[in-house]
Protein backbone atom coordinates (compact mmCIF):
# COMPACT_ATOMS: atom_id res chain seq x y z
CA UNK A 1 0.00 0.00 0.00
CA UNK A 2 1.27 3.30 -0.94
CA UNK A 3 1.79 6.40 1.73
CA UNK A 4 -0.45 8.28 0.04
CA UNK A 5 -3.57 5.76 -0.36
CA UNK A 6 -2.81 4.92 3.73
CA UNK A 7 -6.32 5.81 5.60
CA UNK A 8 -6.69 7.43 9.01
CA UNK A 9 -6.34 4.38 11.66
CA UNK A 10 -10.15 3.92 13.72
CA UNK A 11 -10.43 5.78 16.94
CA UNK A 12 -7.83 8.31 15.59
CA UNK A 13 -7.44 11.15 18.13
CA UNK A 14 -9.97 14.19 16.64
CA UNK A 15 -7.28 16.69 17.84
CA UNK A 16 -4.87 15.16 15.70
CA UNK A 17 -4.24 15.51 12.10
CA UNK A 18 -3.09 12.30 10.48
CA UNK A 19 -1.21 12.52 8.16
CA UNK A 20 0.83 9.81 5.76
CA UNK A 21 3.65 11.90 4.42
CA UNK A 22 5.45 14.86 5.66
CA UNK A 23 4.34 18.62 5.61
CA UNK A 24 7.22 20.94 5.25
CA UNK A 25 6.74 24.15 7.49
CA UNK A 26 7.36 27.72 5.84
CA UNK A 27 10.49 28.15 7.90
CA UNK A 28 12.47 25.56 6.21
CA UNK A 29 14.56 27.06 3.79
CA UNK A 30 14.73 25.98 -0.08
CA UNK A 31 18.32 24.47 -0.15
CA UNK A 32 17.55 22.83 2.92
CA UNK A 33 14.40 21.46 1.55
CA UNK A 34 16.02 20.79 -1.65
CA UNK A 35 17.98 18.38 0.48
CA UNK A 36 15.85 16.75 2.72
CA UNK A 37 13.78 15.70 0.05
CA UNK A 38 16.28 14.34 -2.95
CA UNK A 39 19.65 14.32 -1.31
CA UNK A 40 21.02 17.47 -3.53
CA UNK A 41 23.80 18.12 -1.36
CA UNK A 42 26.74 16.05 0.13
CA UNK A 43 25.44 14.92 3.65
CA UNK A 44 26.11 11.02 5.85
CA UNK A 45 23.42 8.88 4.00
CA UNK A 46 21.99 5.68 5.98
CA UNK A 47 20.32 3.02 5.29
CA UNK A 48 18.15 3.01 2.69
CA UNK A 49 14.28 2.58 3.32
CA UNK A 50 11.34 1.15 1.04
CA UNK A 51 7.51 1.93 1.67
CA UNK A 52 5.64 2.38 4.67
CA UNK A 53 5.08 -0.49 7.32
CA UNK A 54 2.28 0.52 9.02
CA UNK A 55 0.54 -2.69 8.48
CA UNK A 56 3.37 -3.61 11.71
CA UNK A 57 1.99 -1.40 14.04
CA UNK A 58 -1.07 -0.28 15.55
CA UNK A 59 -2.31 2.18 18.30
CA UNK A 60 -3.52 1.24 21.15
CA UNK A 61 -5.20 2.66 24.56
CA UNK A 62 -2.67 1.36 27.70
CA UNK A 63 -5.30 0.68 30.26
CA UNK A 64 -2.94 -1.08 32.40
CA UNK A 65 -2.19 0.11 35.78
CA UNK A 66 1.61 -0.16 36.14
CA UNK A 67 1.99 1.20 32.36
CA UNK A 68 3.51 4.42 32.99
CA UNK A 69 1.78 5.68 30.05
CA UNK A 70 -1.86 4.76 31.50
CA UNK A 71 -4.81 6.54 30.05
CA UNK A 72 -2.39 7.27 27.00
CA UNK A 73 -1.98 5.73 23.56
CA UNK A 74 1.16 3.58 23.16
CA UNK A 75 2.45 1.35 19.38
CA UNK A 76 2.26 -2.46 19.25
CA UNK A 77 3.45 -4.83 16.90
CA UNK A 78 0.33 -6.64 14.43
CA UNK A 79 2.64 -9.41 13.78
CA UNK A 80 6.29 -10.50 14.70
CA UNK A 81 8.81 -7.76 13.20
CA UNK A 82 12.21 -9.61 12.81
CA UNK A 83 15.22 -8.03 13.99
CA UNK A 84 16.44 -4.88 12.49
CA UNK A 85 13.54 -4.57 10.67
CA UNK A 86 12.14 -0.89 9.01
CA UNK A 87 9.00 -0.76 11.70
CA UNK A 88 7.33 2.85 10.58
CA UNK A 89 8.54 6.50 9.42
CA UNK A 90 8.18 8.87 12.27
CA UNK A 91 6.21 11.26 9.93
CA UNK A 92 4.56 15.00 11.53
CA UNK A 93 5.51 18.88 10.12
CA UNK A 94 9.06 19.10 9.05
CA UNK A 95 10.21 22.89 10.17
CA UNK A 96 13.60 24.41 11.55
CA UNK A 97 12.51 26.32 14.52
CA UNK A 98 12.44 25.79 18.40
CA UNK A 99 9.75 23.77 19.63
CA UNK A 100 10.89 23.35 23.29
CA UNK A 101 7.25 22.64 24.24
CA UNK A 102 6.96 19.80 22.05
CA UNK A 103 7.11 16.39 23.20
CA UNK A 104 7.19 14.95 20.02
CA UNK A 105 9.76 16.72 18.20
CA UNK A 106 12.16 14.46 16.95
CA UNK A 107 15.75 16.08 15.62
CA UNK A 108 15.93 15.31 11.88
CA UNK A 109 19.33 17.26 10.78
CA UNK A 110 21.29 20.22 11.00
CA UNK A 111 22.74 22.05 8.02
CA UNK A 112 26.59 23.47 7.35
CA UNK A 113 24.45 26.68 7.86
CA UNK A 114 23.48 26.04 11.23
CA UNK A 115 19.63 25.19 10.17
CA UNK A 116 17.99 22.60 13.13
CA UNK A 117 15.59 20.59 10.89
CA UNK A 118 13.23 19.24 13.15
CA UNK A 119 10.16 16.54 12.42
CA UNK A 120 7.24 17.53 14.94
CA UNK A 121 4.13 15.45 15.40
CA UNK A 122 2.43 17.07 18.29
CA UNK A 123 -0.43 18.36 16.10
CA UNK A 124 -0.18 16.22 13.07
CA UNK A 125 1.79 12.85 12.64
CA UNK A 126 1.05 9.09 11.88
CA UNK A 127 1.01 5.86 14.20
CA UNK A 128 4.99 6.54 15.26
CA UNK A 129 4.08 9.55 17.25
CA UNK A 130 2.32 7.21 19.83
CA UNK A 131 5.89 5.02 20.26
CA UNK A 132 6.69 5.30 24.16
CA UNK A 133 10.16 5.33 26.07
CA UNK A 134 11.10 2.14 27.93
CA UNK A 135 11.74 2.95 31.39
CA UNK A 136 9.08 1.97 33.42
CA UNK A 137 8.18 -0.92 30.91
CA UNK A 138 11.24 -2.95 30.06
CA UNK A 139 14.54 -3.31 30.87
CA UNK A 140 15.43 -1.85 27.79
CA UNK A 141 14.18 -0.54 24.63
CA UNK A 142 13.19 -3.33 21.53
CA UNK A 143 13.54 -0.22 18.83
CA UNK A 144 15.65 2.57 17.93
CA UNK A 145 14.95 6.14 15.82
CA UNK A 146 17.04 6.01 12.63
CA UNK A 147 18.19 8.66 10.27
CA UNK A 148 17.59 7.26 6.73
CA UNK A 149 16.68 7.84 3.03
CA UNK A 150 13.26 6.60 1.77
CA UNK A 151 13.23 4.75 -1.67
CA UNK A 152 12.19 8.25 -3.25
CA UNK A 153 15.16 9.45 -1.69
CA UNK A 154 13.72 11.84 1.21
CA UNK A 155 15.14 11.91 4.32
CA UNK A 156 13.43 10.51 7.25
CA UNK A 157 13.37 9.62 10.97
CA UNK A 158 12.31 6.19 11.37
CA UNK A 159 11.53 3.55 13.51
CA UNK A 160 13.62 0.45 13.31
CA UNK A 161 13.32 -2.61 15.70
CA UNK A 162 17.11 -3.59 17.60
CA UNK A 163 18.88 -7.00 17.61
CA UNK A 164 15.69 -8.95 18.81
CA UNK A 165 12.44 -9.83 17.51
CA UNK A 166 9.74 -8.09 18.27
CA UNK A 167 7.02 -10.36 19.29
CA UNK A 168 3.17 -9.86 18.17
CA UNK A 169 1.25 -8.20 20.70
CA UNK A 170 4.47 -6.64 22.11
CA UNK A 171 4.65 -2.44 22.83
CA UNK A 172 7.15 -0.78 20.17
CA UNK A 173 9.46 0.84 22.44
CA UNK A 174 12.40 2.92 22.54
CA UNK A 175 14.66 5.37 24.00
CA UNK A 176 13.54 9.26 23.99
CA UNK A 177 17.30 9.82 25.03
CA UNK A 178 18.31 11.61 28.45
CA UNK A 179 18.29 15.00 27.27
CA UNK A 180 14.49 14.72 26.88
CA UNK A 181 14.18 13.50 29.89
CA UNK A 182 16.92 16.34 31.50
CA UNK A 183 14.40 19.07 29.82
CA UNK A 184 10.93 17.03 31.76
CA UNK A 185 12.79 17.29 34.95
CA UNK A 186 14.09 21.00 34.68
CA UNK A 187 10.49 21.76 33.17
CA UNK A 188 9.24 19.59 36.79
CA UNK A 189 11.67 21.49 38.62
CA UNK A 190 10.44 24.63 38.12
CA UNK A 191 6.75 24.29 38.84
CA UNK A 192 5.86 25.94 41.97
CA UNK A 193 4.85 24.17 44.91
CA UNK A 194 1.91 24.64 46.23
CA UNK A 195 2.16 21.96 49.20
Amino acid sequence: MSSSSRRQPPSWPSHIQYINAPRYHPSVPGPVRSFLISGTNPAPQKTPISGPSTSLVRVRYITEPSHPARGQNGLFAVRKILPRSHIIDYIGEVHCQDRADSDYDLSLFRSADGDNVGVDASIMGNEARFVNDYRGIRSKPNAVFVESRASQGELRMSIWSSKDPIQKGDEILVSYGKSWWRSRTAQTDALPNFA
